[in-house]
């Protein structure tokens, strides 16, 4: 639309923009046409400096950091060098810019696949051959991992392949500067502003260069990709050369997701989920973490475990709960204790179910024997929505957070059973349309 359209707003054409332009700078005797061309050349001007005048706040706000990298034990020579001429990184999604419209974020449900998608067989099939493959590379580290952290060597196999299809994928990022630009322009400032002043850290005690201390767009680093934190916590030198290199050292980077996995609670020898299939009257509503069975009561209830496994009698003594990752449309677990470990590493249904399907293909190569049934995903609006909904009356407790997690839907079924629907605990576009006409 031209500004000389009779459609545009009065106030903006050229002659009215004239005046009240007059008015607000003071400047009498414009000429008609005039203030558009000034306004360009203001704007141009403004538009020129902006860089620099972010170039300096940001410098500002990096110097401002310096007494707390202090604290940590870093020298100034060490933060001169990580931060003299660093700039942020505007091509980072989830980052909030001033005069700019937000993006989505990039792990909304907009981007995020339904589970079928995401576990899609060929790349399970793929990752198991190649995931075989290392195990018998690094047979005589993988069974030295094992027995001093306890893990499973296919589960950390697994996380390897995930994060970075073994190592083949490489991140090209400087860390340092992703992680001050998240901290300066992310969603997230404070955690990412702890991260980079422990990333200086990492540079101070000498575990790796500034030119080879690579992150993914999130900071995370390594073939394993470890946070600066998680390093700190976790790294292991395991290949005995005096350096925890979880970017370059397989056997350093397994180590130190096998550690991390051990602290955060794995049980040796506790497999992460059985697959299931549920009776027909299951209530989908009752698959949260807090409900829990020992897995011989779960099968006592009618579920049957899958391809006709027969569970020994240890086998069934660990608690479990019910997991349904697309609510009745898809396969059925009993996660154990160890299931919630991995998620720990990363707080998604998806992530567990790939790494520990994964896993499991290693040594037993077939798919779920439940097929994933057909599901549309909701966007995180509508899901922030329906959140918002269950929580004002009564169903949901937890973060409005826009995904389809386990509390979620279980909030969801428990809302289903009460109004009369079919129980399907999966968050569809019609149940929401329901919700919102009560």
């Amino acid at each position: 639309m031209r500004l000389s359209d009779p459609s545009w707003p009065d106030l903006f054409r050229p002659s009215r923009l004239d005046v009240h332009f007059t008015r607000v700078i003071g400047m009498p005797g414009i000429k008609p046409g005039m203030t558009l061309k000034l306004i360009a050349v203001i704007l141009l001007f403004v538009f020129a400096t902006a860089p620099a005048f972010a170039d300096a706040a940001f410098q500002a706000w990096l110097q401002a950091l310096w007494p707390q990298a202090q604290t940590l034990g870093v020298s100034r020579a060490t933060f001169e060098a990580a931060t003299r001429g660093l700039e942020p990184d505007l091509t980072l999604p989830d980052l909030v810019l001033p005069g700019r419209p937000e993006r989505p974020q990039a792990g909304q449900a907009e981007f995020v696949q339904t589970p079928a998608d995401y576990l899609k067989e060929p790349a399970i099939a793929s990752l198991a051959v190649q995931g075989r493959k290392l195990y018998d590379q690094y047979r005589p580290t993988l069974a030295a991992i094992e027995r001093q952290f306890g893990v499973d060597p296919t589960i950390i196999l697994a996380i390897f392949g995930r994060e970075t299809d073994y190592g083949r994928a490489h991140d090209s990022r400087s860390a340092i500067r992703v992680l001050a630009t998240q901290a300066y322009l992310g969603r997230r400032k404070d955690q990412f502003r702890e991260e980079f002043l422990l990333a200086l850290k990492i540079l101070q005690e000498g575990h790796i260069k500034l030119a080879d201390m690579k992150s993914s767009w999130a900071g995370a680093m390594g073939l394993t990709q470890f946070l600066p934190s998680d390093y700190l916590k976790y790294a292991v030198d395991f290949d005995g050369d005096g350096r925890a290199d979880i970017w370059n050292s397989v056997p350093d980077a397994l180590a130190s997701a096998a550690k991390q996995l051990l602290d955060k609670g794995w049980q040796r020898g506790l497999p992460w989920a059985y697959e299931v299939h549920p009776p027909a009257d299951v209530d989908c509503a009752t698959g949260v973490p807090e409900n829990t069975r020992p897995v011989g009561e779960w099968l006592k209830r009618g579920f049957v475990p899958a391809y006709g496994q027969k569970l020994s009698a240890e086998e069934r003594l660990p608690d479990a709960s019910l997991l349904q990752p697309a609510g009745l449309y898809g396969p059925s677990f009993l996660a154990t204790k160890n299931y919630f470990v991995i998620k720990e590493y990363n707080f998604s249904d998806l992530y567990v179910l790939f790494v520990g399907h994964l896993a499991d293909r290693m040594t037993e190569p077939r798919p779920f024997e439940t097929p994933w049934g057909k599901v549309a995903q909701l966007p995180t609006a509508d899901l922030d929505a329906m959140q918002r909904i269950l929580t004002a009356r009564g169903y949901y407790h937890d973060k409005i957070d826009g995904k389809a997690g386990m509390l979620t839907r279980a909030a969801l079924g428990a809302y289903q059973k009460k109004n009369g629907l079919k129980v399907d605990c999966w968050p569809s576009a019609a149940v929401l349309a329901q919700m919102q006409r009560q």
